[in-house]
């Protein structure tokens, strides 16, 4: 805990889902945090609580990146989380996803290659869509990246801008391929949508495809765990790693313990179909991770009791 007493962080994004519980964590080790994001409700909502409150520069990170709007070499650690986190919006507009996640995570890498001295380490948050159509389960690090969307694309392009950038010019980071995070304060995706379906209408729930889709659905605080395992432990030569819990689960898995958990027994409806991009079920090696010291701490009942709490509240 002590190591992080004064250390300079920034955290692209940080308001977010994600960057707000990473905020916290650093804040609670005592470090020094600046983040970067473009929305004020999204700041007081989800980190308003904090004390000491987050340096924020307000603004997109690639219009701060062109302008001059931030002096990286004033950090130690760039946490680097903002951009599209989504496959649906990359479908739709390609290019939205390419500018937001390729083209500003290059002028990232740009930025702290040009700076002098020291320079800060630098992790990238990735995601398991670069992946595309497993060719193996469970994942492993090692597998054929073959992604299936343009967030995938865009991803995959990033992570290798960062290793070959870490090869080449001496830059120190890592990329975390996020599978299906879940927690408190994410307002989208499939543990979410469920339980609004679930608490606004009890007696009807509508799924996606058959339900026997599976996903490897890892906490939020899990991922934070995992983010200072690789910052602490990591060789940070820009390898990468799957951030995940392990497990997998199906979305019918997911359905039974929130019906549980509200006492609900609802009419299930089955769509048959699976949005574009997406793949049908994941199962997850976290053996690289593990290697590190890694563990994850939180029990999936146990996650959807957190998030059930915040959602009342």
């Amino acid at each position: 805990m002590n190591a992080w007493q004064g250390v300079r962080v920034l955290v692209t994004g940080g308001a977010g889902f994600i960057g707000s519980h990473v905020v916290e964590a650093l804040t609670a080790r005592g470090a020094s945090v600046t983040i970067t994001d473009t929305s004020v409700e999204r700041c007081e909502r989800n980190l308003g609580h904090l004390r000491p409150q987050p340096v924020t520069v307000w603004g997109s990170l690639g219009e701060l990146l062109r302008t001059g709007g931030l002096n990286l070499g004033d950090y130690a650690v760039i946490v680097h989380l903002s951009g599209n986190p989504y496959i649906p919006p990359s479908v739709e507009n390609p290019a939205y996803d390419f500018d937001h996640n390729l083209q500003t995570t290059f002028a990232l890498l740009e930025a702290v290659r040009s700076l002098p001295g020291q320079r800060p380490t630098l992790i990238y948050a990735s995601s398991a869509a670069v992946y595309g159509e497993p060719v193996r389960l469970p994942v492993y690090e090692g597998d054929p990246l073959v992604p299936i969307s343009p967030y995938g694309v865009s991803k995959m392009a990033a992570e290798r801008y960062l290793a070959v950038y870490c090869r080449l010019y001496g830059l120190r980071g890592a990329a975390l391929r996020f599978f299906s995070v879940y927690g408190p304060r994410q307002r989208k995706q499939v543990i979410y949508d469920l339980l609004v379906k679930l608490t606004s209408q009890p007696d009807r729930v509508d799924i996606h495809g058959d339900g026997t889709q599976e996903r490897d659905f890892c906490h939020v605080q899990d991922v934070v765990g995992a983010l200072f395992t690789v910052l602490e432990r990591a060789p940070l030569r820009g390898e990468a790693y799957n951030v995940a819990s392990g497990e997998s689960r199906s979305i019918n898995d997911v359905l039974a313990a929130w019906c549980a958990l509200l006492g609900v027994q609802p009419q299930v409806v089955y769509t048959g179909a699976i949005r574009p991009g997406e793949t049908d079920k994941w199962s997850v090696s976290i053996e690289a991770l593990r290697a590190l010291g890694y563990t994850p701490q939180v029990r999936f009942e146990d996650g959807l009791r957190g998030i059930l709490d915040w959602y009342r509240g």
